[in-house]
Parts: C-alpha cells; sequence; structure tokens
C-alpha cells in the first residue's frame, strides 16, 4: 500500500513542479524575446540575458533540489531511484509544457518574431550560401515552430535527465553509520 502510496505521490509532485519548472521557461522566453524586441543598447541586452539565464539555470537546478526534498520529507519510505523517476517525471512534464508554450508562441502569438530572427541570419549567410541552400533553408522556416517544439522537448528532458540523475545520488541521503552495531563487551 506504502508504495502505490509514494507511485501516486511521484506523480502528484511532478505535476506541480513540472507545472513550476514549465513557467518558469516560458517566462523566461518571453522576458528575453520583450527584450531583443526593445531598443536596449546591444551591451545591456547581452548583460541582462547572461543575468537572467544564470538565475534560471541555478534556480531551477535549487528548484529541482528543493522538490526532490520535499518528496523525500512527504513520503519517508522513498529511496534514491524514487527521487530519481520524480526529477525525469518532472524533466517530462516540464519540458512537454515549455515545447508547447514555444510552440504556440513561434506558430501563433508571435510569428514575426522568429520570422525576423531567421531573416537576420539568412541576411548574414547570404553570401556563403549557393541558391539550393538559400531554397531549402526558406522552405525549412516555414517548419521552425514544429522544429523549436522538438528540440525543446528534447533538449529540456535530456537536461531535467541528468539534473535529476546527479542530485537523486544524494537525496535522500544515506547515513553511514546506519548499519553500525559497536561490539557489546
Amino acid at each position: 500500500m506504502e508504495q502505490n502510496s509514494l507511485k501516486k505521490g511521484i506523480w502528484d509532485s511532478a505535476a506541480k513542479a513540472g507545472l513550476v519548472f514549465g513557467i518558469i521557461a516560458s517566462a523566461y522566453m518571453f522576458i528575453t524575446q520583450f527584450m531583443a524586441a526593445g531598443s536596449w543598447p546591444a551591451i545591456l541586452q547581452m548583460a541582462v540575458n547572461a543575468l537572467l539565464w544564470m538565475l534560471k539555470f541555478v534556480g531551477c537546478i535549487w528548484l529541482m533540489m528543493f522538490y526532490m526534498k520535499k518528496l523525500v520529507k512527504d513520503y519517508p519510505q522513498a529511496d534514491n531511484s524514487s527521487t530519481f523517476r520524480f526529477g525525469c517525471i518532472t524533466a517530462a512534464l516540464s519540458a512537454l509544457i515549455y515545447a508547447a508554450v514555444s510552440f504556440a508562441n513561434y506558430a501563433f502569438i508571435s510569428p514575426e518574431f522568429l520570422s525576423g530572427q531567421m531573416d537576420a541570419v539568412m541576411q548574414q549567410m547570404a553570401p556563403m550560401l549557393d541558391s539550393n541552400t538559400m531554397a531549402a533553408t526558406e522552405k525549412m522556416i516555414d517548419k521552425m515552430p514544429q522544429i523549436t517544439f522538438f528540440s525543446n522537448l528534447i533538449y529540456c528532458f535530456i537536461y531535467g535527465t541528468l539534473l535529476s540523475a546527479i542530485l537523486s545520488r544524494m537525496i535522500p541521503s544515506k547515513d553511514p553509520f546506519a548499519d553500525y552495531k559497536p561490539d557489546e563487551q
């Protein structure tokens, strides 16, 4: 019975954590997109983007650790494999949320942002590309929302799974003296 409770608890906690991670990543995407559309000086924009990326990176690591420790606190029978499973489920759900939001953003909300970015890249690359490559790239631009969906889904899942593998080795912490029994003399 405890095992079923733990499995249900893992899915429930992972869904909540995945939603938080998905919202954080989506908010970061919209903030950086808003900043790119503004008329900020390039050096300031780079500095703010770097700071935001670092906050997102460190914050996601800290949040994953927080949610894993919360799972262990709520379910004392949770072991390292349970926290790893929790992290993988969280990674999958947050990746799905973020990939869906990025697809909706590039396909429906602000497709002009993506086409503007691609046009800027194409103008820079045009002297180096032949006509066949240019035509193939133009065809690919129409499929960029789908490409970003799957690339974000795969990247975020892999990142979350690797993070889970690293953190789950330490959560829950193991007592090295748990099996120690002093000699009785």
